[in-house]
């Protein structure tokens, strides 16, 4: 008898301890699996290229938001501007289950797929910077319009050029929608208004500062008659003022570009670039963080709204899904020392 009860008492400690088990395992499996689970929003964001100037001040501005907005902010991209490379770390946050993804597309069509997996995954997604307008995505977080930002760069070089002669163009990604929009908005923009000055190159250096500046000393060789550069994105405008500078060129050949203030500025004070025309970088970061976490709140956004003191009056299109952070910002040696980035 005393041997049936002991039987039975260890019986009813074996399944109450297996019990006690199936619990403790259940709850760790829950509390490592994604960061909807844990309560703090996850977003992430694929830039172009990851370390150069201009996207490392989108990663600052996004760091800050999710700071004082409480989310968690990751942030990777490719060392070289490469989309097959570009696809493989996107493919990793689908598979991380982020609550919002957000791209800044090296080939936007090619981008387009993963975008349509990643929702399919009950991923929040969106571009900015550049877009794939063809894709998915819910917003496009937009630093200001083609039309602003190429009439930027078309009136800045034409004033310095005096308005007339052969000019020529150094792009970054062959496939980058905002930069080829541009580039069009630069051709019509001096047709129409600059009968004496002529595009006689286009030529693409992917995100390479080094390229550029072969890319535009090759230039200035192939016209001897060549007045004007334009440098379009970050990469392209220090290494086109850096060709004419090494081409002992400064107020020969003028240039222009998109790069930031503060890798642009020694360009801007010894007149080997007469103009940067971008925008506030951090804050086109800090808004691209701030509308990923109102992507996953499930928030609509209003057709124009302030985010905080510093990024006020940014409008939104829900026709197009566009978010318009505001309009650029031209740097010459006068102004670029208040911008720290």
């Amino acid at each position: 008898m005393l041997k049936t009860r002991l039987l039975q008492t260890a019986a009813v400690l074996a399944v109450g301890a297996l019990a006690l088990t199936g619990c403790t395992n259940k709850n760790a499996t829950g509390s490592a699996s994604g960061g909807a689970n844990t309560g703090t929003t996850t977003v992430a964001f694929v830039p172009k290229l990851q370390g150069i100037p201009y996207f490392e001040a989108m990663n600052a501005g996004g760091k800050k938001a999710a700071e004082e907005l409480g989310i968690k902010w990751l942030y990777q991209g490719p060392t070289t501007a490469d989309a097959a490379a570009q696809a493989d770390i996107v493919r990793s946050f689908i598979q991380q289950k982020v609550d919002t993804l957000i791209v800044a597309p090296n080939d936007p069509d090619s981008m387009a797929p993963l975008l349509k997996q990643a929702q399919d995954a009950g991923i929040k997604v969106a571009t900015a910077d550049t877009d794939a307008p063809n894709s998915v995505r819910e917003v496009f977080v937009n630093q200001t319009t083609e039309q602003n930002h190429g009439k930027a760069l078309s009136e800045s070089l034409m004033k310095a050029m005096g308005g007339s002669g052969e000019f020529a163009i150094v792009s970054c990604s062959e496939t980058a929608a905002n930069l080829n929009a541009y580039i069009d908005v630069i051709k019509k923009d001096v047709a129409a208004n600059h009968a004496q000055a002529e595009l006689v190159d286009l030529v693409y250096a992917g995100e390479d500062q080094a390229k550029a500046a072969a890319m535009a000393t090759d230039l200035m060789n192939a016209h001897p008659n060549l007045k004007g550069i334009v440098g379009l994105c970050s990469a392209a405008a220090p290494g086109v003022a850096q060709a004419v500078k090494d081409a002992g060129k400064i107020g020969k050949v003028f240039t222009v570009g998109g790069g930031t203030p503060m890798s642009m500025a020694p360009y801007l004070k010894d007149g080997s670039s007469s103009a940067a025309v971008l925008w506030d970088v951090q804050n086109l970061g800090y808004l691209t963080a701030w509308t990923g976490k109102e992507l996953a709140d499930g928030k609509q956004l209003q057709s124009s709204f302030d985010v905080n003191a510093t990024i006020k009056g940014v409008k939104y299109d829900p026709a197009t899904k566009v978010e318009l952070l505001g309009p650029p910002l031209v740097f010459t040696k006068d102004n670029v020392d208040q911008y720290k980035y």
